[in-house]
């Protein structure tokens, strides 16, 4: 059955979809909406009406048509001019930051010294965040991507997501007055209808969007790749290939949700307005109906039609910069330390306790 019903912990009886047909279809339904307000959580306590609407600005949190009118002025910024500067500037990071790694000594940090650092500074070019400002930034950026549920890191995680609240407006106000090479420059200067605020939530969609999940897949991936020496291989001759599926195969964000605007019909099975389907991307990335094979990674085959990355109106606006990151990232560290292994038991590293992205809190790796 390609959708089944499903008990919501606020006793909503929904579904669930699991294979890979019904998730694209349900993605690309613009009958479903992503509004978190309409929206019986499957994640933890919380019915339609507990959330507040989203901030004007938050387009990640908006149906069409005002999602539409945020997106479409980002389509255009992530230009292949653009994606080649930043390609460039990434090897230049890549390789600053595998000597940091390399100073720190085994055994060392990968999160901190590589996986963290790498997409966080790839952020920073994008937005046109000033060198002086970076290191704070990049601070406050993961307390507030990686806070648990404990009330202190709550706290911490507010407090610095008020600091960079604050720093995004600075920002679009110094890219009105003195306009650079980037992004948010050109979304200040190019739309002028949008108000500071709406452009420095825009900004912290970017922010949020581009960093937790990169900085999770290079530690995750590396961590696959560890487990057996021929997967560095295979990434090492065709890193388009093991990119792809390594992001299939980990589906780093394992799941999403949709409530019905009106009844609509799913692979034969009616979902009925005011119905939250669970959209399990994980899952859709393993259906055998769709991939061969599909708890073997094949680093070597690679993995067309995924949706790790999403689909629909709402597919990753980054992709191909995450795509990108990753090509570069991943060949960079085995080039630079092919003896590299894991400096301490796998089932000792420290698992982030989310159930929305995946990832590690540390990694220690260690090299000859």
């Amino acid at each position: 059955m390609p959708l089944s019903p499903m008990t919501y912990p606020d006793g909503h009886v929904g579904w669930r979809a699991h294979d890979h047909a019904a998730v694209r279809a349900v993605l690309a339904d613009r009958r479903f909406s992503i509004r978190p307000d309409l929206m019986h959580n499957p994640f933890g306590p919380g019915s339609p009406g507990d959330a507040p609407p989203a901030p004007p600005g938050a387009f990640t949190d908006m149906d069409a048509p005002d999602h539409t009118r945020y997106r479409s002025r980002l389509t255009g910024q992530f230009t292949v001019r653009r994606m080649r500067l930043l390609a460039e500037r990434l090897e230049e990071i890549t390789a600053a930051q595998l000597d940091e790694l390399e100073a720190a000594g085994s055994p060392a940090d990968l999160v901190q010294h590589f996986a963290s650092p790498v997409p966080a500074l790839m952020i920073c070019e994008l937005l046109g965040v000033p060198y002086e400002r970076r290191a704070d930034f990049h601070q406050d950026a993961m307390t507030m991507v990686s806070a648990s549920g404990l009330a202190e890191e709550a706290e911490a995680m507010y407090a610095a997501f008020g600091r960079l609240q604050v720093f995004m407006l600075e920002m679009v106000a110094a890219k009105r007055a003195e306009p650079t090479d980037d992004l948010l420059s050109d979304l200040v200067n190019v739309d002028s209808d949008l108000t500071d605020d709406e452009l420095a939530t825009m900004g912290m969609a970017l922010l949020g969007g581009g960093l937790d999940t990169t900085t999770n897949m290079l530690s995750l991936g590396t961590l696959e790749l560890l487990r057996e020496p021929a997967r560095v291989e295979a990434m090492l001759a065709n890193p388009d290939a093991a990119v792809e599926e390594l992001l299939r195969y980990i589906s780093l964000t394992p799941a999403t949700a949709r409530t019905a605007l009106e009844d609509v019909e799913v692979e034969g099975v009616l979902v009925h307005k005011g119905d939250t389907v669970l959209i399990e991307l994980g899952s859709a990335n393993r259906d055998p109906a769709r991939y061969a094979d599909p708890d073997v990674l094949d680093l070597a085959k690679g993995a067309s039609g995924h949706v790790a990355f999403g689909h629909g109106i709402h597919q990753c606006i980054g992709q191909h910069l995450a795509r990108i990151e990753l090509k570069i990232a991943f060949p960079g560290l085995f080039s630079r330390f092919p003896k590299l292994r894991l400096a301490v038991p796998e089932d000792e590293l420290p698992h982030r306790p989310s159930l929305v992205i995946r990832g590690l809190e540390r990694m220690p790796v260690a090299w000859d």
